[in-house]
């Protein structure tokens, strides 16, 4: 398989050579994955590593990346698979941590635990959802004021599966609506 210019050529199952455009492919090769958004958006909301799905997408030949470039939009894979495959409407990274934010999901944590969660939020509309969903990120700023990844699990959350939980609720909340 080859990209040319936004077009994708590649071979079919009688050997004749296909050539088509980067979206049209990018769709056809998705609804393969996913007949409906319902089961694209139980089977995304559902999966603790958003990365899992997104390499398994990479690997059945969808090219997220390149299209990415090609739309010109800071979009998350969420909203691109919606986008091109079902025909919704896509919001940018910064527009759904925006809509969180708004939204004030984290008014039950504490001040430094909200402090953190909005940080992950700037990660994610920075860097994507799988910035935020190894504990690694913590050891970059602007996490690096709060103290070490232990000392953000640990003191700051109450310890690693409440840590989890509110990643977890950050990840609902980025995809509620």
């Amino acid at each position: 398989m080859k990209i040319i210019q936004e077009r994708v050529q590649y071979y079919d199952e009688n050997g004749k050579l296909i050539s088509e455009s980067l979206k049209d492919y990018t769709k056809k090769s998705l609804l393969k994955e996913y007949a409906s958004l319902d089961e694209f958006l139980n089977v995304w909301k559902s999966s603790d590593r958003k990365e899992t799905i997104i390499d398994e997408l990479k690997e059945h030949g969808v090219f997220l990346d390149e299209l990415k470039r090609e739309t010109g939009k800071d979009l998350d894979e969420f909203d691109l698979i919606c986008h091109v495959a079902f025909g919704k409407p896509p919001l940018t990274r910064h527009e759904r941590a925006e809509n969180v934010k708004k939204r004030n999901y984290f008014a039950t944590y504490e001040a430094k635990a909200r402090e953190v969660l909005s940080a992950l939020l700037e990660k994610y509309a920075d860097q994507g959802i799988t910035a935020i969903e190894n504990p690694e990120v913590l050891r970059v700023s602007p996490f690096i004021q709060f103290g070490t990844p232990y000392q953000i699990i640990n003191d700051i959350f109450g310890g690693r599966e409440k840590y989890l939980t509110a990643i977890k609720e950050v990840q609902q909340a980025l995809y509620a609506g």
